[in-house]
């Protein structure tokens, strides 16, 4: 990172930041071509799990280069001046690298849809039925690469 000064190397604030947030930045390729996308996601245990309808451009990025870049912005806020120049933004972001892993086992789908919706709700005690995830992808992505940047705090 060209700004150390600003990098965040607490492996506890990376975890706070990815804990407390309900929406990423996927970076997919498929070797010439990028794409980008917001998702809701879950996280745990240093692995993001995401899920998805099991066809469309995502499937087809990733049937042909499972690698990710995977961005989490959180405390965004604007800062203003009197000068063009002194305008800014405060913020904590982190970005992670990994492999996607398409989950297949009915049980680990129901897991990884658990740990999406208590992201997303903050309660774990969902009832998810075995139909249900017959027609959802899951996705787990294991982080190989981490880092963080904080900005005006």
């Amino acid at each position: 990172m060209r700004r150390k000064d600003k990098e965040i190397t607490d492996n506890s604030l990376i975890d706070e930041i990815l804990s407390n947030n309900t929406v990423c930045r996927v970076a997919l390729s498929d070797g010439d071509t990028p794409y980008v996308i917001p998702m809701n996601y879950g996280y745990k245990d240093r692995a993001f799990y995401l899920h998805s309808a099991p066809e469309g451009r995502k499937l087809n990025f990733l049937q042909k280069n499972k690698k990710v870049c995977i961005e989490v912005t959180d405390s965004i806020e604007s800062v203003t001046s009197d000068k063009a120049c002194g305008y800014g933004t405060k913020y904590r972001s982190v970005i992670c690298t990994g492999t996607a892993h398409f989950v297949t086992d009915v049980k680990q789908k129901i897991e990884g849809l658990k740990i999406i919706m208590r992201q997303q709700t903050g309660n774990s005690e969902w009832d998810i039925p075995k139909t249900a995830v017959s027609n959802v992808l899951v996705l787990k992505i294991l982080i190989e690469e981490v880092s963080g940047k904080i900005s005006g705090f």
